[in-house]
């Protein structure tokens, strides 16, 4: 299925009468050439590619203990996390108007486990994710994160695109199980080096289907590639019955579900325990430390912060919502402002910081083009809370496929980089690889941005340089070499 990579402001004709009404006005729905109909299966793709963060997360935050050894718990972060991802996507739509879900960061809420938590307990944890997203909301207010959006060069943002492509790729490859950890290698194709296993098979089979239903044009081709595989996989394991990644021994399995097994779960529906809402502290300047905790509160912020810049910028670019320049976008500032505040959220939840989700790129690439995607993402999360057991279903293999299909479509984007300019395709090279091969939007931007402006300034081009770009490559600086930083204050 195409990218839509038209002007958004251009009027696009429809015969659908339910887009001549409010909502039509609101979302701006024909404006952005798209119908009510794509936006919601749209919003249906996104959920169903994201929805697997109702089960990651508890598994990360819930079972990671503090430094007092005490639990979060898996069934009361699965509430939280079902919350937080509904209220912020829903916010995220009706404000930014924009077809980008919010959930809790994954990368940040290991971090937070077993960075933060192991030094203090998980309120006081939770309290600094609060204050970093209190900063955050701070520098969208005073304008300087959007003025950093507008710095960036347009060779970099379509290599922050293309690099998040590769990314989210490697996501779906690793989760499918195609992908894994080698003895001797840092990667090989599957567990031994050679595929094998009835999940291996459904991924193949799922990748397959929806390369071929996207090529195809199929309307809502990403999401039925999701469904018929889930059936699949259901099928197959209430027949094959491979297990899960590890047995009931403890024995490591390589051909069973990488990371949920896909059958129904019992009760199907389940009132959910939110009862960690609002359990925040803020005295672990008290008891780790200012300087501790500040470096905490800075690492929190430079990887929120600059994961969020470069999921914008791949989403946007990807939904046609940036300008012929890749320079501005529609209501950047309230979707910027939106992030912070889901930063908050997520602590206040004890979800871990909230924010802009990349695999919003399944349903634009299904057509999603306004926020009334996200407002069907966040009423599907609403409604996840009360059917948490069920999401589980969708296994890694399903929802792999989606990830790395969309990944193709988004590595188109390298059309836009100026690859004859040496001093453009090192920075872009270091942006698109590093993400993947680090597992990390922030190291893929950050190598980006510290090694444009060093071989420009090689180039004699230092006037070229905007300014908060020699601001932000600093600040890379120091995060790259935050364990010199602990070294030369005496932190640990």
């Amino acid at each position: 299925m195409s990218v839509s990579t038209q002007d958004p402001a251009a009027p696009v004709k429809s015969s659908e009468t339910a887009e001549h009404g409010r909502l039509d006005r609101f979302f701006e729905i024909t404006r952005r050439g798209s119908t009510v109909k794509r936006e919601v299966l749209a919003g249906i793709t996104t959920f169903a590619a994201m929805s697997y963060i109702v089960v990651l997360n508890p598994l990360i935050i819930g079972t990671a203990p503090d430094k007092n050894n005490n639990l979060l718990g898996m069934g009361p972060v699965a509430g939280v996390t079902c919350l937080v991802a509904a209220v912020m996507t829903i916010m995220m739509g009706v404000v930014g108007r924009v077809p980008f879900a919010v959930a809790t960061g994954l990368g940040l809420n290991a971090f937070v486990a077993y960075a933060v938590a192991s030094q203090m307990t998980w309120a006081e944890a939770m309290g600094l994710v609060v204050i970093e997203g209190l900063i955050i909301t701070v520098l969208v207010l005073t304008g300087f994160r959007k003025a950093v959006f507008r710095a960036i060069p347009a060779s970099l943002k379509a290599a922050i695109a293309a690099g998040i492509g590769l990314f989210i790729a490697m996501i779906g490859l690793v989760d499918g199980g195609l992908v894994r950890a080698g003895e001797g290698v840092p990667v090989q194709l599957g567990a031994d080096g050679t595929l094998r296993g009835w999940p291996t098979v459904i991924f193949v089979v799922g990748l397959l289907l929806t390369g071929i239903l996207v090529a195809r044009k199929v309307k809502a081709g990403i999401l039925i590639g999701i469904v018929v595989t889930t059936v699949l996989a259901a099928i197959v394991n209430a027949f094959a019955k491979p297990g899960g990644a590890v047995l009931a021994d403890g024995t490591p399995n390589p051909g069973g579900w990488r990371l949920n097994v896909p059958t129904l779960p019992d009760p199907l529906v389940k009132a959910p325990d939110l009862h960690l809402l609002g359990n925040v502290s803020f005295s672990s300047f008290a008891h780790v430390g200012v300087m501790t905790a500040l470096l905490l509160v800075f690492t929190l912020v430079l990887a929120d912060f600059f994961d969020v810049m470069g999921t914008t910028v791949g989403l946007a670019k990807q939904a046609g919502l940036t300008n012929s320049d890749g320079t501005d976008m529609p209501r950047l500032g309230k979707v910027l402002f939106v992030d912070g505040v889901a930063a908050v959220a997520g602590g206040a939840g004890n979800a871990s910081s909230a924010t802009t989700y990349v695999e919003s790129s399944s349903g634009i690439a299904d057509g999603g083009r306004t926020g009334l995607t996200s407002v069907v993402t966040g009423l599907l999360f609403l409604g996840a809370l009360l059917l948490t057991p069920l999401v589980s279903l969708v296994p890694s293999e399903a929802a792999g496929p989606a990830l790395v299909i969309v990944g193709a479509m988004m590595i188109r984007q390298v059309k836009d980089i100026d690859l004859t300019d040496v001093g453009i395709a090192v920075p872009a090279f270091l942006t698109m690889t590093l993400m993947p091969f680090t597992y990390s939007i922030t190291n893929g931007i950050g190598a980006g941005f510290v090694s444009w402006v060093a071989i420009r300034v090689a180039q004699g081009k230092a006037r070229t340089i905007h300014p908060l770009m020699w601001a932000v490559s600093g600040a890379f600086v120091v995060y790259f070499g935050i364990n010199l930083v602990k070294a030369v204050t005496g932190v640990s």
